[in-house]
């Protein structure tokens, strides 16, 4: 259940002698050979691998001791669409437990447009070339965007379209593979990008990430940049961009 120790230096039977459990046990444990632990020890092994709330929750779910989700993450509510609508200044869109954008308000259509690989930012990560250029902080977005998936990745019952994207991902991403494999797991909060976008050139925006609670699955994320700062009038112009490109089309 438990790969990867999150403490350095600690051996396996260090773990065990923290946690209050045999070695062999835990041995089982790590091997998957063990798969009904109890709350009680769960709880003692995160205390004694020092996990963060998130990779918390996920062992918890691993061990079959929380209670499943009833996802409801296809369709956008008018409400949350209206309340994007609302946010002049910011870049603001939806995804789902596999992060493919369902809704995203003009700015933030114009912010993603050169990043999206079938509606989906995170396949284009790991699978387009363009992605390093338009990230600069590619590397440290790349093992976010992992740990981010590993966590909707452990939720029961699975969902289908994540499962596909991690083993789509896992078959073509020999990046995407190496961070898999290294077993860390959060969920996205607050993150800081530095991007180069193709219209508009290098924004520095914060994104900060929020479960839509009346529909389980779904993440609105919402990017801004400092008041006055020459990002903030980057993203102002992309969202106008976006609208004469509407007009246009129309």
């Amino acid at each position: 259940m438990v790969n990867g120790r999150r403490v350095p230096g600690l051996r396996r039977e260090e773990v065990a002698v923290l946690a209050g459990v045999s070695a062999d046990y835990y041995a089982r444990l790590e091997q998957g050979r063990e798969r009904t632990p109890s709350a009680q020890v769960v709880d003692a092994l995160c205390r004694a691998l020092r996990l963060s709330s998130d990779a918390r929750d996920h062992a918890f779910r691993l061990a079959k001791l929380s209670p499943s989700v009833q996802r409801t993450d296809v369709a956008v509510s008018p409400e949350l669409l209206q309340a994007m609508d609302a946010f002049p200044h910011a870049a603001a869109y939806v995804t789902n437990a596999a992060f493919r954008v369902l809704a995203a308000n003009p700015t933030a259509a114009a912010l993603i447009a050169p990043v999206q690989r079938d509606g989906n930012v995170l396949a284009t990560i790991f699978l387009d070339p363009v992605a390093r250029d338009y990230y600069i902080n590619w590397d440290e977005i790349s093992r976010a965007a992992v740990s981010a998936l590993r966590l909707s990745d452990g939720f029961l019952p699975p969902h289908p379209e994540v499962t596909e994207m991690v083993a789509h991902l896992y078959r073509n991403s020999a990046v995407f593979r190496g961070l898999w494999d290294d077993q860390m797991v959060a969920g996205l909060t607050m993150t800081q990008k530095t991007i180069h976008h193709p219209d508009v050139g290098l924004l520095h925006l914060s994104y900060q990430t929020f479960d839509v609670r009346s529909s389980p699955g779904q993440q609105l994320t919402v990017a801004t940049a400092v008041a006055g700062s020459s990002s903030a009038d980057a993203l102002a112009l992309l969202g106008s961009l976006d609208a004469t490109r509407r007009a246009a089309s129309t």
